[in-house]
């Protein structure tokens, strides 16, 4: 069976990798992915052979929770969470403040000695009020042979305030008298703290969306239903007679045969077959709208033989219809099956930067460990201090790594570039996929054009189609400038036949098709994947999402419905479709960016960790960069990413 599992404690693109390899290395599971985004774990696993409990208890047993208990709410835990970590970013913050006004000594307190006390306090107030997550993390993480990125903030952040420890008390006797320059790093390990909670406040914050939207769309399915025991029913005195009572009842007991009555307002419970309907202006037939399935706005008429589908809402008239999918098998169960398991999976993109997550912590640790033997094995007991001071230089000049600020530097430009275009980005990986693309699948009504709100939708069939709705602005440029980026266009509507070719060839798309359901639009996006393309799906309604989860690039409209725009990656908050080829250019050009980032930040270690090391000493140059020149290199490289990046706004 496949589920998918809500995790708790996760912060960063290691810590969702520990757990996906913790997961996959279970017997009893065949294949798990989580998401980091989503804070979601899709697990495919044999129930017979491993139990949600099982998973629970390993999951746990390297720090991070799986949320499998009917009754514990996860917006709680998640906004609890956030609450105390607000807290300790604002604390840091504070401390952090303090600390290098001491250091700075734009606090006087006296002597060197003193003021070094005194900074320590500081220092550790920091690193226990605020930062203890992170030490205890990565004790975890070290018992059961992993690491991310807590535990290289732990490392440095200790071997720092140890050293500094040193230095503050017996500095003077062990360096000094030895002519050499010491320094204490208590201000460096306050900061590090402080921007690493406010990085995790800040992408807390913006993943809360998503778990919400999948609350609101598993609240479409009502919760009861009223079921009788005729398909038709007969006079009030007949109906008495013959015992013909309706009886409001929970959805969960529907059975498939059962007979359901649904009156105007409320939600079908289930899919089925209409056995009877009526209404004041058709004797034998309900209205139903159906835009969160069909995303066309006018009402379906529904007769004796029709099909519908759980979530949809008579808007006049009623009937009675007989049970044919129930529970997980309707179409609606299914829609929000493909949202979990969208926000499960994962990007190729992500997988590498999480095999690199994995390989980055223990690769600093090690280099700098090396560092620090090799000194004792060419220098012997004397040239301790040189060993520590160089083992701590790559540590500092390393954490953080230029390497790891080079790409979300440059996505995040992007991303601010694309909001001045009222493009809204959610999914980074997106504006990074957008370059690739070379197929886009459309929606029609309310993407690219715009229904008529005032038509009488009992004439809508007997209306020109410019009667019914009008293209959206620059939708014919659009298109044409996308089909110059060589991206073929596709066009999938659940309107009419002669609709569809109609607004198809007012777009300019060559290739439609019509009455499309849900169903059709996936499968539509899986045929061209097929064939090796990269698909983009724009849609705004429910009827979309399930294109929208499976395709390569997701877009939604702002106008549609939030379902849609949350499972999105894109989201298009203007009516112009020039914003399309605009969102392409950006892409490529972001992307462009990206690779001089990783270029000079790994020309930036190459150089630097060997010099941080003390390399040059074995030819005979006595030149090394200083943990204090480290600490002002690792800001001068994370201040040269982003002003590269920063050139994107004028790109």
């Amino acid at each position: 069976m496949k589920q998918t599992i809500p995790v708790v404690g996760m912060a960063c693109s290691a810590c969702s990798a520990n757990v996906e390899r913790r997961l996959n290395d279970l017997k009893g599971v065949r294949s798990a992915s989580v998401s980091l985004a989503g804070r979601t774990a899709l697990v495919d696993f044999d129930e017979h052979q491993i139990s949600l409990s099982d998973m629970k208890r390993e999951v746990n047993s390297i720090g991070y929770d799986l949320v499998v208990e009917a009754d514990r709410s996860v917006e709680a835990i998640q906004k609890r969470e956030y609450t105390v970590l607000r807290r300790r970013t604002l604390l840091s913050w504070a401390l952090s403040i303090l600390g290098m006004c001491v250091n700075m000594k734009w606090i006087n307190l006296g002597n060197d000695g003193f003021t070094n006390q005194v900074a320590m306090l500081i220092a550790l107030a920091n690193m226990v009020f605020c930062g203890r997550a992170f030490y205890t993390s990565s004790v975890r993480q070290l018992r059961h042979g992993a690491a991310n990125m807590d535990t290289l903030v732990a490392l440095s952040t200790s071997i720092a305030f140890v050293f500094s420890v040193f230095n503050t008390f017996w500095g003077e006797a062990t360096w000094g008298a030895r002519g050499m320059e010491w320094h204490t790093y208590f201000d460096s390990c306050g900061m590090i703290i402080t921007f690493v909670l406010t990085g995790r406040m800040l992408e807390e914050k913006a993943k809360d969306s998503t778990a919400t939207s999948i609350r609101q769309l598993m609240g479409m399915a009502p919760k009861t239903a009223h079921i009788c025991r005729s398909p038709r029913p007969a006079s009030a005195e007949a109906a008495k007679a013959a015992g013909d009572e309706v009886e409001e009842v929970p959805v969960s007991t529907i059975d498939v045969g059962d007979i359901l009555e649904v009156r105007p307002g409320e939600k079908v419970p289930v899919d089925g077959e209409v056995t009877w309907a009526e209404s004041f202006m058709t004797p034998d037939a309900a209205y139903v709208d159906e835009s969160m399935i069909t995303g066309e706005p006018t009402p379906a008429e529904k007769r004796q033989g029709s099909r519908v589908l759980a979530g949809t809402i008579p808007s006049q008239g009623k009937f009675r219809m007989r049970a044919r999918q129930v529970g997980e098998n309707t179409a609606l169960a299914h829609i929000i099956r493909m949202v979990q398991e969208a926000e499960g999976s994962k990007a190729p993109v992500q997988r590498i930067v999480d095999k690199a997550a994995l390989v980055f912590v223990p690769a600093v640790a090690g280099i700098a460990l090396l560092t620090f033997v090799l000194w004792l094995l060419l220098g012997g007991m004397a040239v301790l201090p040189q060993a520590i001071v160089s083992a701590v230089a790559v540590l500092v000049i390393a954490c953080p790594c230029a390497m790891g600020l080079a790409t979300p530097t440059a996505l995040m430009v992007g991303i601010g570039k694309a909001a001045d275009k009222h493009i809204l980005i959610k999914d980074a990986t997106a504006l990074e996929r957008l370059r690739k693309v070379d197929t886009l699948v459309t929606d029609k009504t309310g993407t690219l054009t715009i229904p008529n709100k005032n038509v009488d939708f009992t004439k809508a069939d007997t209306l020109p189609p410019e009667a019914r709705e009008q293209l959206k602005p620059h939708a014919r440029e659009a298109m044409q400038q996308l089909e110059g980026q060589g991206i073929d266009v596709w066009m999938m509507s659940g309107d009419k036949e002669e609709a569809a070719a109609f607004w198809a060839g007012k777009a300019g798309i060559a290739h439609f098709k019509s009455r499309c359901v849900p169903n059709d639009k996936e499968e539509k996006v899986r045929e061209l994947q097929a064939d090796g393309r990269t698909v983009a799906m724009i849609g705004d309604g429910i009827n979309d999402t399930q294109a929208l989860a499976l395709a390569d690039v997701s877009i939604a409209i702002g106008t549609g419905a939030d379902v849609a725009m949350d499972v999105a990656q894109v989201t298009l908050m203007t009516d112009d479709l020039m914003a399309l080829p605009e969102a392409v250019k950006l892409s490529r050009k972001t992307v462009r960016m990206i690779w001089q980032n990783l270029f000079w930040a790994f020309v930036y270690n190459i150089i630097c960790i060997p010099l941080a090391a003390g390399a040059l000493y074995l030819f005979g140059i006595s030149f090394q960069i200083t943990p204090a020149w480290a600490s002002a290199l690792m800001a001068l490289s994370s201040v040269s990413v982003v002003l590269n990046s920063l050139r994107l706004k004028f790109a």
